[in-house]
């Protein structure tokens, strides 16, 4: 099994399956294939059409066969390890859990085009700026403190259905986010954003994000540097 990603301190899809695929202990190949551009004619581009007709990552490969798109990755990877707790076992949690996926998946728009992930930079002051400026990210980060509330508190914690599950790993890369931008966060999301940072799926991550020292200014709408 292979899953092709992207540079790791940029790549916020790609972040999704690779962390539920390490804490849950399923092996895989890590491809990497870094970020050039997204243009047709990109070494990206050209990488990733081998394998699927979306040119995306993530991109899982299974004996040959191709699934892309993290909601799909996830689903397989769920009937593929039926052993393993991905999802919740009770049903409406269960439900919930996909609900919240599809949500992220689908919308916080504002949210990812103003903060975008960048593990390696720390940029509280364009948090602030962007908070003061643009409302559609202060309504996206109220509906996720919301969110998290409430599913921390139905189920007592650590995680939101509390342990791990794919809804962990969905919202991982938002939890990097806000560590990078630093907005004001209540006690109890600020919690749980470091309980997630501390996962050693995400701790893994990290750690090769920080490693990778390249810096792309097409990935960098707030620097011109490191």
């Amino acid at each position: 099994m292979q899953l092709y990603i992207g540079n790791k301190n940029y790549s916020s899809w790609s972040m999704r399956p690779w962390v539920l695929l390490k804490q849950a202990g399923i092996p895989f190949d890590e491809v990497m294939v870094r970020f050039d551009s997204f243009e047709p004619d990109s070494k990206f581009k050209a990488e990733l059409a081998r394998h699927a007709p979306t040119g995306r990552v993530p991109l899982l490969v299974d004996d040959g066969f191709a699934v892309w798109d993290t909601l799909a990755i996830a689903e397989y990877l769920a009937e593929r390890f039926p052993a393993k707790p991905l999802w919740p076992a009770d049903v409406k949690a269960r439900a919930r859990a996909r609900s919240i996926c599809a949500e992220m998946h689908a919308g916080f728009g504002a949210l990812r085009s103003h903060f975008p992930m960048n593990i390696e930079a720390a940029l509280p002051e364009v948090g602030e700026r962007v908070l003061r400026e643009q409302p559609a990210v202060r309504a996206d980060l109220d509906r996720l403190v919301q969110m998290w509330s409430e599913l921390l508190q139905q189920h007592g914690g650590p995680l939101l259905f509390g342990e791990f599950t794919i809804a962990d790993a969905y919202f991982a890369p938002v939890a990097m986010r806000l560590l990078t931008y630093r907005p004001p966060l209540p006690p109890q999301i600020a919690a749980y954003v470091q309980r997630v940072r501390a996962l050693p799926g995400v701790e893994a991550w990290c750690r090769d994000a920080l490693a990778e020292e390249d810096f792309l200014p097409f990935e960098e709408p707030y620097r011109t540097a490191r």
